[in-house]
Protein backbone atom coordinates (compact mmCIF):
# COMPACT_ATOMS: atom_id res chain seq x y z
CA UNK A 1 0.00 0.00 0.00
CA UNK A 2 1.33 3.43 -0.93
CA UNK A 3 2.10 5.85 1.89
CA UNK A 4 -0.12 8.26 -0.02
CA UNK A 5 -3.26 6.39 0.97
CA UNK A 6 -5.10 5.97 4.23
CA UNK A 7 -4.30 2.81 6.18
CA UNK A 8 -7.87 1.56 6.47
CA UNK A 9 -8.75 -1.24 8.87
CA UNK A 10 -11.75 -2.07 6.69
CA UNK A 11 -10.32 -3.51 3.45
CA UNK A 12 -11.59 -2.39 0.07
CA UNK A 13 -13.95 -4.92 -1.52
CA UNK A 14 -14.98 -3.23 -4.77
CA UNK A 15 -13.27 -2.30 -8.00
CA UNK A 16 -13.49 1.15 -9.53
CA UNK A 17 -12.89 3.28 -12.58
CA UNK A 18 -10.52 6.20 -12.09
CA UNK A 19 -10.69 9.83 -13.16
CA UNK A 20 -12.82 12.82 -12.11
CA UNK A 21 -14.77 14.46 -14.92
CA UNK A 22 -14.04 11.76 -17.49
CA UNK A 23 -16.62 10.20 -19.78
CA UNK A 24 -16.78 6.68 -18.36
CA UNK A 25 -18.41 3.50 -19.62
CA UNK A 26 -18.81 0.20 -17.83
CA UNK A 27 -20.66 -3.10 -18.22
CA UNK A 28 -21.98 -5.53 -15.63
CA UNK A 29 -22.73 -8.02 -18.43
CA UNK A 30 -20.40 -8.47 -21.41
CA UNK A 31 -21.66 -6.73 -24.51
CA UNK A 32 -24.44 -4.90 -22.64
CA UNK A 33 -23.27 -1.45 -23.75
CA UNK A 34 -24.56 -0.45 -27.21
CA UNK A 35 -21.93 0.83 -29.61
CA UNK A 36 -22.22 4.26 -31.28
CA UNK A 37 -26.01 4.50 -30.99
CA UNK A 38 -26.86 5.31 -27.37
CA UNK A 39 -30.57 4.56 -27.85
CA UNK A 40 -30.90 1.51 -30.13
CA UNK A 41 -34.24 0.03 -31.04
CA UNK A 42 -33.23 -3.35 -29.61
CA UNK A 43 -30.57 -2.93 -26.91
CA UNK A 44 -28.51 -5.99 -25.87
CA UNK A 45 -30.14 -8.31 -23.33
CA UNK A 46 -33.54 -6.75 -24.03
CA UNK A 47 -32.57 -3.71 -21.92
CA UNK A 48 -34.35 -0.37 -21.82
CA UNK A 49 -32.48 2.91 -22.19
CA UNK A 50 -32.95 5.40 -19.36
CA UNK A 51 -31.10 8.71 -19.30
CA UNK A 52 -30.19 10.69 -16.17
CA UNK A 53 -29.60 14.39 -16.87
CA UNK A 54 -27.71 16.42 -14.28
CA UNK A 55 -27.43 19.61 -16.32
CA UNK A 56 -29.22 21.31 -19.18
CA UNK A 57 -28.95 19.40 -22.45
CA UNK A 58 -27.06 22.31 -24.02
CA UNK A 59 -24.62 22.93 -21.16
CA UNK A 60 -21.01 23.38 -22.39
CA UNK A 61 -19.23 20.11 -23.02
CA UNK A 62 -16.83 20.54 -20.11
CA UNK A 63 -19.77 20.99 -17.72
CA UNK A 64 -22.37 18.73 -19.35
CA UNK A 65 -23.39 15.94 -16.96
CA UNK A 66 -25.52 13.21 -18.54
CA UNK A 67 -25.49 9.42 -18.26
CA UNK A 68 -27.28 6.72 -20.24
CA UNK A 69 -28.21 3.59 -18.31
CA UNK A 70 -29.34 0.26 -19.80
CA UNK A 71 -31.75 -1.47 -17.43
CA UNK A 72 -33.57 -4.77 -17.28
CA UNK A 73 -36.67 -2.70 -16.44
CA UNK A 74 -37.18 1.06 -16.42
CA UNK A 75 -37.91 2.96 -13.22
CA UNK A 76 -40.97 4.55 -14.84
CA UNK A 77 -43.49 2.21 -13.23
CA UNK A 78 -44.12 3.07 -9.56
CA UNK A 79 -46.94 4.06 -7.23
CA UNK A 80 -47.87 7.61 -6.25
CA UNK A 81 -45.33 9.35 -4.03
CA UNK A 82 -46.86 9.91 -0.60
CA UNK A 83 -45.57 11.67 2.58
CA UNK A 84 -43.28 9.37 4.58
CA UNK A 85 -43.03 9.59 8.38
CA UNK A 86 -43.98 13.26 8.44
CA UNK A 87 -44.74 12.90 12.14
CA UNK A 88 -41.02 12.70 13.01
CA UNK A 89 -38.37 15.42 12.78
CA UNK A 90 -35.90 13.62 10.50
CA UNK A 91 -38.52 13.11 7.79
CA UNK A 92 -40.24 16.47 8.14
CA UNK A 93 -37.79 18.88 9.78
CA UNK A 94 -38.94 22.23 11.06
CA UNK A 95 -37.81 25.04 8.76
CA UNK A 96 -34.49 26.57 9.85
CA UNK A 97 -35.06 29.97 11.47
CA UNK A 98 -32.05 30.88 13.63
CA UNK A 99 -29.52 33.26 12.09
CA UNK A 100 -26.94 33.93 14.79
CA UNK A 101 -23.57 35.70 14.32
CA UNK A 102 -21.93 33.78 17.19
CA UNK A 103 -19.52 30.93 16.66
CA UNK A 104 -20.98 27.59 17.78
CA UNK A 105 -19.33 24.52 19.31
CA UNK A 106 -20.88 21.03 19.30
CA UNK A 107 -18.95 18.82 21.75
CA UNK A 108 -20.67 15.74 20.35
CA UNK A 109 -23.64 14.59 18.31
CA UNK A 110 -25.78 11.95 19.98
CA UNK A 111 -26.01 8.54 18.36
CA UNK A 112 -29.47 7.02 18.64
CA UNK A 113 -29.90 3.27 18.42
CA UNK A 114 -31.78 1.90 15.44
CA UNK A 115 -31.18 4.91 13.19
CA UNK A 116 -30.65 4.25 9.49
CA UNK A 117 -29.67 6.48 6.56
CA UNK A 118 -33.17 7.91 6.18
CA UNK A 119 -33.03 9.41 9.69
CA UNK A 120 -30.54 12.22 9.12
CA UNK A 121 -30.95 15.44 11.10
CA UNK A 122 -31.10 18.79 9.33
CA UNK A 123 -28.48 21.16 10.75
CA UNK A 124 -29.18 24.23 8.64
CA UNK A 125 -29.55 25.70 5.17
CA UNK A 126 -28.53 28.88 3.38
CA UNK A 127 -30.72 28.56 0.33
CA UNK A 128 -33.60 26.60 -1.08
CA UNK A 129 -34.05 23.44 -3.09
CA UNK A 130 -37.05 25.14 -4.68
CA UNK A 131 -34.88 27.85 -6.22
CA UNK A 132 -31.71 25.74 -6.58
CA UNK A 133 -29.64 28.06 -4.40
CA UNK A 134 -27.18 27.31 -1.60
CA UNK A 135 -26.73 24.14 0.45
CA UNK A 136 -28.23 22.14 3.29
CA UNK A 137 -26.09 20.55 6.01
CA UNK A 138 -27.23 17.25 7.52
CA UNK A 139 -25.78 15.15 10.36
CA UNK A 140 -26.07 11.36 10.13
CA UNK A 141 -25.58 8.87 12.96
CA UNK A 142 -26.21 5.47 11.42
CA UNK A 143 -26.52 2.47 13.72
CA UNK A 144 -28.64 0.19 11.51
CA UNK A 145 -28.87 -0.92 7.90
CA UNK A 146 -31.67 0.42 5.77
CA UNK A 147 -34.70 -1.84 5.71
CA UNK A 148 -34.63 -4.63 3.11
CA UNK A 149 -35.64 -3.65 -0.43
CA UNK A 150 -35.48 0.04 0.39
CA UNK A 151 -33.49 2.77 -1.35
CA UNK A 152 -33.03 6.50 -0.85
CA UNK A 153 -32.63 9.42 -3.23
CA UNK A 154 -32.40 13.17 -2.90
CA UNK A 155 -34.41 15.21 -5.36
CA UNK A 156 -32.89 18.35 -3.83
CA UNK A 157 -29.18 18.19 -4.67
CA UNK A 158 -25.90 16.34 -4.93
CA UNK A 159 -24.86 14.76 -1.62
CA UNK A 160 -21.27 15.19 -0.39
CA UNK A 161 -20.90 12.46 2.26
CA UNK A 162 -18.08 12.71 4.80
CA UNK A 163 -17.90 10.07 7.58
CA UNK A 164 -16.18 11.19 10.80
CA UNK A 165 -15.70 7.60 11.92
CA UNK A 166 -16.96 4.22 10.76
CA UNK A 167 -17.76 2.98 7.26
CA UNK A 168 -20.70 2.95 4.86
CA UNK A 169 -21.44 0.23 2.31
CA UNK A 170 -23.32 2.05 -0.45
CA UNK A 171 -25.00 0.41 -3.42
CA UNK A 172 -26.11 2.87 -6.09
CA UNK A 173 -27.90 2.33 -9.37
CA UNK A 174 -24.54 2.82 -11.10
CA UNK A 175 -22.45 0.57 -8.87
CA UNK A 176 -21.02 0.03 -5.39
CA UNK A 177 -18.96 2.28 -3.12
CA UNK A 178 -17.26 1.45 0.16
CA UNK A 179 -16.91 4.80 1.96
CA UNK A 180 -14.76 4.78 5.09
CA UNK A 181 -13.75 7.54 7.49
CA UNK A 182 -11.15 9.67 5.69
CA UNK A 183 -12.91 9.10 2.38
CA UNK A 184 -15.59 11.32 0.95
CA UNK A 185 -18.24 10.41 -1.59
CA UNK A 186 -20.56 12.40 -3.83
CA UNK A 187 -23.86 10.96 -5.06
CA UNK A 188 -25.63 13.00 -7.74
CA UNK A 189 -29.11 14.36 -7.29
CA UNK A 190 -31.74 11.82 -8.31
CA UNK A 191 -29.49 8.73 -8.19
CA UNK A 192 -31.00 6.01 -6.02
CA UNK A 193 -28.95 4.11 -3.49
CA UNK A 194 -29.06 2.17 -0.23
CA UNK A 195 -26.71 2.43 2.73
CA UNK A 196 -25.67 -0.40 5.02
CA UNK A 197 -23.11 -0.57 7.81
CA UNK A 198 -19.91 -2.60 7.70
CA UNK A 199 -19.92 -5.42 10.26
CA UNK A 200 -22.70 -3.61 12.12
CA UNK A 201 -20.34 -0.87 13.36
CA UNK A 202 -21.92 2.62 13.69
CA UNK A 203 -20.93 5.46 11.41
CA UNK A 204 -21.36 9.19 11.92
CA UNK A 205 -20.66 12.16 9.70
CA UNK A 206 -22.05 14.94 7.57
CA UNK A 207 -23.91 15.34 4.31
CA UNK A 208 -23.57 18.60 2.44
CA UNK A 209 -26.48 18.72 0.02
CA UNK A 210 -25.64 21.06 -2.84
CA UNK A 211 -28.76 22.68 -4.25
CA UNK A 212 -26.89 24.78 -6.79
CA UNK A 213 -24.78 23.25 -9.57
CA UNK A 214 -22.26 20.47 -9.01
CA UNK A 215 -18.95 19.96 -7.23
CA UNK A 216 -15.75 20.25 -9.24
CA UNK A 217 -12.05 19.97 -8.49
CA UNK A 218 -10.48 23.44 -8.33
CA UNK A 219 -8.65 24.92 -11.29
CA UNK A 220 -4.90 24.88 -10.70
CA UNK A 221 -3.95 28.05 -12.60
CA UNK A 222 -0.30 28.95 -12.08
CA UNK A 223 0.24 25.73 -10.08
CA UNK A 224 0.27 23.80 -13.36
CA UNK A 225 -1.00 20.30 -14.05
CA UNK A 226 -0.35 18.50 -10.73
CA UNK A 227 -1.20 19.18 -7.11
CA UNK A 228 -4.05 19.34 -4.62
CA UNK A 229 -6.77 16.80 -5.53
CA UNK A 230 -5.64 15.10 -8.73
CA UNK A 231 -8.29 13.86 -11.14
CA UNK A 232 -6.81 10.36 -11.41
CA UNK A 233 -7.34 9.68 -7.68
CA UNK A 234 -11.14 9.90 -7.76
CA UNK A 235 -12.84 6.49 -7.94
CA UNK A 236 -16.05 5.77 -9.82
CA UNK A 237 -18.11 2.58 -9.33
CA UNK A 238 -18.27 -0.07 -12.01
CA UNK A 239 -21.67 -1.21 -13.21
CA UNK A 240 -23.40 -3.75 -10.99
CA UNK A 241 -26.56 -5.70 -11.68
CA UNK A 242 -28.53 -7.83 -9.26
CA UNK A 243 -30.10 -10.27 -11.67
CA UNK A 244 -29.69 -13.11 -14.12
CA UNK A 245 -29.78 -13.92 -17.82
CA UNK A 246 -32.12 -16.40 -19.45
CA UNK A 247 -32.28 -17.68 -23.01
CA UNK A 248 -35.46 -16.73 -24.89
CA UNK A 249 -36.80 -17.15 -28.39
CA UNK A 250 -37.66 -13.54 -29.13
CA UNK A 251 -36.54 -11.67 -32.27
CA UNK A 252 -36.55 -8.39 -30.31
CA UNK A 253 -33.90 -9.69 -27.89
CA UNK A 254 -30.46 -9.76 -29.56
CA UNK A 255 -28.76 -13.15 -29.40
CA UNK A 256 -31.76 -14.49 -27.47
CA UNK A 257 -30.29 -13.44 -24.09
CA UNK A 258 -32.70 -11.59 -21.80
CA UNK A 259 -31.57 -9.91 -18.58
CA UNK A 260 -33.90 -10.12 -15.59
CA UNK A 261 -33.57 -8.16 -12.37
CA UNK A 262 -33.69 -9.94 -9.04
CA UNK A 263 -36.81 -8.12 -7.88
CA UNK A 264 -37.05 -9.96 -4.57
CA UNK A 265 -40.03 -11.28 -2.59
CA UNK A 266 -41.93 -7.96 -2.38
CA UNK A 267 -42.08 -4.47 -3.84
CA UNK A 268 -39.20 -2.06 -3.46
CA UNK A 269 -39.66 1.13 -1.43
CA UNK A 270 -38.19 4.33 -2.87
CA UNK A 271 -37.72 7.07 -0.26
CA UNK A 272 -37.19 10.50 -1.83
CA UNK A 273 -36.22 13.78 -0.21
CA UNK A 274 -37.87 16.90 -1.63
CA UNK A 275 -37.36 20.30 -0.01
CA UNK A 276 -35.94 18.49 3.09
CA UNK A 277 -39.09 16.32 3.51
CA UNK A 278 -39.33 12.59 2.82
CA UNK A 279 -41.76 10.92 0.41
CA UNK A 280 -42.13 7.29 -0.58
CA UNK A 281 -43.44 5.15 -3.39
CA UNK A 282 -43.10 1.49 -4.32
CA UNK A 283 -42.17 -0.35 -7.48
CA UNK A 284 -42.02 -3.99 -8.46
CA UNK A 285 -38.56 -3.91 -10.05
CA UNK A 286 -35.22 -3.63 -8.28
CA UNK A 287 -33.40 -0.30 -8.75
CA UNK A 288 -30.18 -2.32 -9.12
CA UNK A 289 -30.92 -3.66 -12.59
CA UNK A 290 -28.49 -1.52 -14.60
CA UNK A 291 -26.60 -3.78 -17.03
CA UNK A 292 -24.30 -1.02 -18.29
CA UNK A 293 -23.92 2.74 -18.33
CA UNK A 294 -21.88 5.45 -19.99
CA UNK A 295 -21.64 9.17 -19.37
CA UNK A 296 -20.35 11.99 -17.19
CA UNK A 297 -22.85 11.96 -14.30
CA UNK A 298 -21.97 9.35 -11.68
CA UNK A 299 -21.15 8.80 -8.00
CA UNK A 300 -17.52 8.97 -6.94
CA UNK A 301 -15.32 8.75 -3.87
CA UNK A 302 -11.91 10.09 -2.83
CA UNK A 303 -9.33 9.14 -0.20
CA UNK A 304 -8.28 12.37 1.53
CA UNK A 305 -4.76 10.99 2.10
CA UNK A 306 -4.21 11.29 -1.67
CA UNK A 307 -4.46 15.08 -1.46
CA UNK A 308 -1.16 16.61 -2.62
CA UNK A 309 -0.52 19.49 -0.23
CA UNK A 310 1.21 22.67 -1.35
CA UNK A 311 2.77 25.19 1.03
CA UNK A 312 5.07 28.18 1.34
CA UNK A 313 8.67 27.04 0.88
CA UNK A 314 10.41 29.95 2.64
CA UNK A 315 8.21 32.17 4.81
CA UNK A 316 4.68 33.41 5.52
CA UNK A 317 1.40 31.51 5.87
CA UNK A 318 -0.64 30.60 2.79
CA UNK A 319 -4.41 30.95 2.51
CA UNK A 320 -6.57 27.90 3.33
CA UNK A 321 -7.70 27.85 -0.32
CA UNK A 322 -4.70 25.55 -0.83
CA UNK A 323 -6.64 22.88 1.11
CA UNK A 324 -9.69 22.88 -1.19
CA UNK A 325 -10.58 19.38 -2.42
CA UNK A 326 -13.90 20.18 -4.12
CA UNK A 327 -15.61 23.43 -5.01
CA UNK A 328 -19.06 24.37 -6.24
CA UNK A 329 -18.76 27.58 -8.26
CA UNK A 330 -21.29 30.36 -7.66
CA UNK A 331 -21.97 30.86 -11.34
CA UNK A 332 -23.06 34.32 -12.37
CA UNK A 333 -21.28 35.99 -9.45
CA UNK A 334 -17.78 37.37 -9.06
CA UNK A 335 -15.07 35.14 -10.61
CA UNK A 336 -13.90 32.25 -8.41
CA UNK A 337 -16.69 32.74 -5.87
CA UNK A 338 -17.98 29.44 -4.47
CA UNK A 339 -21.34 28.33 -3.15
CA UNK A 340 -19.36 25.84 -1.08
CA UNK A 341 -15.73 24.76 -0.79
CA UNK A 342 -14.81 21.47 0.86
CA UNK A 343 -11.37 21.53 2.52
CA UNK A 344 -9.31 18.78 4.13
CA UNK A 345 -6.48 19.84 6.47
CA UNK A 346 -4.31 16.89 7.37
CA UNK A 347 -0.81 15.54 7.86
CA UNK A 348 1.79 17.53 5.91
CA UNK A 349 5.17 19.22 6.07
CA UNK A 350 5.60 22.83 7.21
CA UNK A 351 8.91 24.56 6.38
CA UNK A 352 8.20 28.31 6.59
CA UNK A 353 10.95 30.03 8.59
CA UNK A 354 10.55 32.97 10.95
CA UNK A 355 6.80 32.38 10.62
CA UNK A 356 4.08 31.56 13.11
CA UNK A 357 2.91 28.13 11.95
CA UNK A 358 -0.51 28.67 13.44
CA UNK A 359 -2.77 30.58 11.05
CA UNK A 360 -3.51 34.21 11.65
CA UNK A 361 -6.63 35.21 13.52
CA UNK A 362 -9.27 35.49 10.87
CA UNK A 363 -12.50 37.17 9.87
CA UNK A 364 -13.68 35.29 6.79
CA UNK A 365 -16.17 36.36 4.16
CA UNK A 366 -17.22 32.69 4.07
CA UNK A 367 -18.88 30.87 6.97
CA UNK A 368 -16.96 27.80 8.13
CA UNK A 369 -18.58 24.55 9.27
CA UNK A 370 -15.80 22.40 10.70
CA UNK A 371 -15.76 18.72 11.66
CA UNK A 372 -13.01 16.27 12.59
CA UNK A 373 -12.33 12.96 10.85
CA UNK A 374 -10.38 10.01 12.23
CA UNK A 375 -7.60 9.25 9.74
CA UNK A 376 -5.80 6.66 11.86
CA UNK A 377 -8.23 3.85 12.69
CA UNK A 378 -5.72 2.36 15.17
CA UNK A 379 -6.33 5.26 17.55
CA UNK A 380 -9.24 4.90 20.02
CA UNK A 381 -10.96 8.08 18.86
CA UNK A 382 -14.19 6.96 17.21
CA UNK A 383 -17.35 5.30 18.43
CA UNK A 384 -20.33 6.56 20.39
CA UNK A 385 -18.22 8.78 22.63
CA UNK A 386 -16.26 10.47 19.83
CA UNK A 387 -13.12 11.75 21.55
CA UNK A 388 -12.37 15.10 19.81
CA UNK A 389 -15.72 16.89 19.27
CA UNK A 390 -18.65 16.96 16.89
CA UNK A 391 -18.29 20.23 14.99
CA UNK A 392 -17.92 23.94 15.20
CA UNK A 393 -19.42 26.75 13.15
CA UNK A 394 -17.50 29.97 12.64
CA UNK A 395 -19.73 32.91 11.84
CA UNK A 396 -19.02 34.96 8.74
CA UNK A 397 -16.78 37.93 9.61
CA UNK A 398 -16.63 36.79 13.26
CA UNK A 399 -13.00 36.52 14.52
CA UNK A 400 -11.71 33.01 15.08
CA UNK A 401 -8.33 31.41 15.69
CA UNK A 402 -6.14 29.76 18.28
CA UNK A 403 -6.33 29.94 22.04
CA UNK A 404 -3.77 32.02 23.93
CA UNK A 405 -1.90 28.93 25.15
CA UNK A 406 -1.74 27.52 21.62
CA UNK A 407 -0.41 30.79 20.27
CA UNK A 408 2.36 31.00 22.89
CA UNK A 409 3.27 27.34 22.50
CA UNK A 410 3.79 27.72 18.78
CA UNK A 411 5.78 30.91 19.26
CA UNK A 412 8.28 28.87 21.29
CA UNK A 413 8.72 26.22 18.57
CA UNK A 414 11.89 26.09 16.47
CA UNK A 415 10.79 26.92 12.92
CA UNK A 416 14.31 26.92 11.48
CA UNK A 417 13.78 23.28 10.59
CA UNK A 418 10.81 21.72 8.89
CA UNK A 419 8.27 19.64 10.75
CA UNK A 420 5.24 17.41 10.27
CA UNK A 421 1.90 18.94 11.27
CA UNK A 422 -1.43 17.25 12.00
CA UNK A 423 0.27 13.95 12.86
CA UNK A 424 -2.23 13.03 15.57
CA UNK A 425 -4.71 10.80 13.76
CA UNK A 426 -7.17 13.61 13.02
CA UNK A 427 -8.03 15.44 9.80
CA UNK A 428 -9.92 18.71 9.90
CA UNK A 429 -12.75 18.81 7.35
CA UNK A 430 -14.23 22.18 6.54
CA UNK A 431 -17.22 23.29 4.51
CA UNK A 432 -16.84 26.96 3.64
CA UNK A 433 -20.18 28.36 2.47
CA UNK A 434 -20.81 31.63 0.70
CA UNK A 435 -23.79 32.75 2.77
CA UNK A 436 -24.55 32.08 6.47
CA UNK A 437 -26.38 28.93 7.48
CA UNK A 438 -29.79 29.43 9.05
CA UNK A 439 -29.97 26.83 11.84
CA UNK A 440 -32.76 24.50 12.89
CA UNK A 441 -34.04 24.55 16.48
CA UNK A 442 -32.02 21.43 17.23
CA UNK A 443 -28.75 22.84 15.90
CA UNK A 444 -29.22 26.22 17.57
CA UNK A 445 -30.29 24.96 21.00
CA UNK A 446 -27.61 22.25 21.30
CA UNK A 447 -24.68 24.61 20.53
CA UNK A 448 -22.28 26.28 22.92
CA UNK A 449 -22.06 29.88 21.74
CA UNK A 450 -18.89 31.98 21.49
CA UNK A 451 -16.79 29.01 22.55
CA UNK A 452 -13.30 30.56 22.70
CA UNK A 453 -12.59 29.41 26.26
CA UNK A 454 -14.20 26.01 25.68
CA UNK A 455 -12.29 25.10 22.52
CA UNK A 456 -9.07 24.41 24.38
CA UNK A 457 -10.81 22.16 26.88
CA UNK A 458 -12.61 20.27 24.13
CA UNK A 459 -9.72 19.72 21.75
CA UNK A 460 -6.56 20.55 23.67
CA UNK A 461 -3.73 22.97 23.08
CA UNK A 462 -1.07 22.66 20.45
CA UNK A 463 -3.16 21.48 17.51
CA UNK A 464 -2.56 23.17 14.18
CA UNK A 465 -5.88 23.67 12.42
CA UNK A 466 -5.38 25.35 9.07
Amino acid sequence: MSIYATKFTVPEKYEYLNGFGNHHETEALPGALPLVNSHPKFPPYGAKTEKISGTAFVAPRNANLQTNTYRAQSSFFHTELMPFNHDIESANPSPPKHLDPNSHLYPNFEIDGGSDWTQQRLFGTNGSARTKTGVAMWIFSVTADMKPQTVFTSLDGDALISPQFGSLDIITELGKLLVRAHEIAVIPRGVRYRVDLVDGEPCRGTVCELYQGHFRIPELGIIGSHGLANSRDFQIPKAFVDGSVEVVNDPKVPNGKLALGNDGPSDWTIISRLDTKLWKCTQASTPFNVLAWHGTLYPYKYDLARFSHLANAMFDHHDPSLFVVLTAPALGKEPNTAVCDFLAISRRWEVSQDTQWLPWYHRNTMQEFVTLIVNNPDLPLGGKDFKPFGAWLNGSMIPHGSTESEYKEWQDKDTSKGGILMDDGITVAMHEVETPLVLTDWAFNSARKNFKDQMEASYGAGKQMD
